[in-house]
């Protein structure tokens, strides 16, 4: 027995050191990472039939790409099992169809981050959360999934705070940030059946995001009052920053359940919250955001020497400003506890067109 114990004691040391040794060489997030085996690799490129040598992910200005293999690597070092590597895969590929990562956005001052939601049987399988929590801690699965992006864009991409991470203050999302949908206790189809995927399929959105604003209305379950709140928090002006603004709404089950007891949709979710998400013209002159920069699109005041009229300004409502561009701008989703009238509001990134780009399916095992 004693044997066994001092055995053990070897391999901790042994472990410990190989710990202190990728941390020394800037392979971390700041935490501890798990020291990766060539035996322990294979496991992971065991669970998908994909060459290893494949690139699923390319940065061209930065003249890097992320293999099958780097991604598994990373996806170990997160803290990963093998079974959630199909759901890493799925991440990679849905973060390749948006076009925001490639112009370097994940460099942006503004903090950006991936954020990635999952649909379909495999949340069931791997323990991923959809419910209490959902985006705090204590499930493995979301923990270390969307650590598995980050430890990639640092390891792969080069992508280090103070170097090619140039953001201000950052956002807790850049550790890591990955939900699963509350299919169960959501009123309406699933996130990715709505966009044309079979229910027993599994798919992972992702999205790059920036701020997460909390709404708690636990004071109505009129509909039109929950809109107002959700586009309230949408339209204030210090995140109006860009034309063609977006957002995910993340509801709680109760707030999903309220708008759906009045016989809403989630079109008619999305279009009382545009509806709603409106400034007055005096209220942007106020803060200086009344005209948008011809080269960036971004809100500028009326005397920057790139200020160009909004589209609002050529409309029947000059002294009206949406704050989104379209009713499609909102994504809707379902997940946290159906314990409070809670829901979230969170900044993204390009969510416009009936069809979010940004999402692919979820490979069985070995395949």
């Amino acid at each position: 027995m004693s044997t066994v114990i001092g055995d053990l004691f070897a391999d901790a040391t042994q472990i410990r050191e190989a710990m202190e040794y990728y941390a020394k060489q800037e392979w971390t997030d700041g935490l501890p990472v798990v020291p990766v085996t060539e035996s322990y690799l294979a496991e992971f490129l065991g669970m998908t039939g994909r060459d290893p040598d494949e690139a699923i992910f390319a940065v061209p200005h930065l003249n890097r790409e992320c293999t099958v293999r780097l991604a598994a690597i990373n996806a170990a070092m997160a803290g990963c099992l093998p079974e959630y590597f199909p759901v890493v895969l799925a991440a990679w590929d849905a973060i390749a169809k948006e076009p925001y990562p490639k112009r370097g956005i994940w460099q942006s001052t503004t903090g950006t981050a991936p954020l990635l939601i999952v649909n379909g049987p495999v949340r069931g399988r791997i323990g991923l959360n959809s419910k209490g929590n959902v985006f705090g801690s204590g499930f493995r699965a979301n923990a270390t999934i969307g650590r598995a992006i980050r430890l990639t864009a640092i390891n792969v991409f080069d992508l280090h705070p103070h170097q090619l991470d140039q953001a201000t203050q950052g956002t807790l999302a850049k550790y890591s940030a990955c939900i699963a949908e509350n299919e169960e206790e959501s009123p309406w189809a699933p996130l990715h059946v709505e966009y044309g995927f079979a229910a027993e399929e599994s798919t992972v959105t992702a999205l790059v995001v920036r701020s997460c604003l909390h709404i708690e209305a636990r004071h109505t379950r009129v509909p039109e009052q929950l809109a107002l709140d959700f586009a309230n928090t949408i339209k204030r002006t210090g995140a109006l920053i860009h034309e063609t603004s977006s957002a995910l709404v993340v509801l709680g089950p109760e707030h999903a359940q309220a708008f759906a007891e009045a016989g809403w949709s989630k079109d008619d979710v999305r279009q009382a919250i545009y509806d709603r998400a409106v400034n007055s013209r005096a209220d942007l002159v106020a803060v200086g955001k009344e005209a948008i920069s011809r080269h960036t699109r971004w809100r500028v005041p009326g005397d920057h020497p790139d200020a160009i009229p909004d589209q609002a300004s050529q409309g029947d409502t000059l002294d009206l400003v949406p704050a989104l561009i379209s009713p499609s701008a909102i994504l809707l989703a379902v997940a946290g506890a159906n314990n409070a009238g809670v829901s979230t509001v969170i900044e993204t990134f390009g969510v416009r067109g009936d069809t979010p780009s940004s999402i692919a399916r979820v490979a069985e095992p070995g395949r």
